[in-house]
């Protein structure tokens, strides 16, 4: 099937032959009534994919929310990791303040914390690792939002 330049491709579907426009338009309803993120097509060569652009926010509960920080402590991340009482993340995972959703978080700003107690615990690989605290101290900022995906070295918490 071959078309002049600047006339409409057609496509069949079925035994009639359709603008790609109204097939484009007929994939995007399809897309909204059905919920996918993405649809793909491909008929006598020609393929037509529709996908939606979807951003997906987590609400944290109000139990969770982050104490405001003090206003001397640093704000610029460079000077958050440079920061002597820094504690950097071991690996590469997904940050949780608790042991299971619902439950009193490890630690919160302004609370005392002893060498080696449990600060957060990071989900790598469908494990659970405990990240213990490196020194005796207060925390003075948790950097990370529960259920927030780390990078090895992200700072997590700030303990004086």
């Amino acid at each position: 099937m071959s078309r002049q330049p600047g006339e409409p491709a057609k496509i069949k579907a079925g035994n009639e032959l359709r603008e790609e426009s109204d097939v484009i338009r007929e994939l995007a309803a399809l897309l909204d009534e059905t919920r996918l993120s993405e649809i793909e097509i491909e008929r006598d060569g020609l393929r037509i994919r529709v996908a939606r652009n979807i951003t997906v926010g987590a609400a944290m509960p109000a139990t969770y929310q982050a104490a405001p920080a003090p206003a001397a402590a640093p704000t610029a991340s460079a000077d958050i990791s440079k920061h002597p009482g820094m504690v950097p993340s071991p690996m590469v995972g997904t940050a949780y303040w608790a042991s299971e959703p619902g439950a009193k978080p490890f630690i919160e700003v302004g609370s005392k914390v002893a060498a080696g107690q449990t600060l957060l615990i990071i989900e790598a690989m469908k494990t659970m690792n405990q990240i213990p605290s490196p020194r005796s101290g207060t925390i003075m900022q948790i950097l990370v939002e529960d259920g927030q995906p780390v990078e090895f070295g992200e700072p997590l918490v700030i303990i004086e």
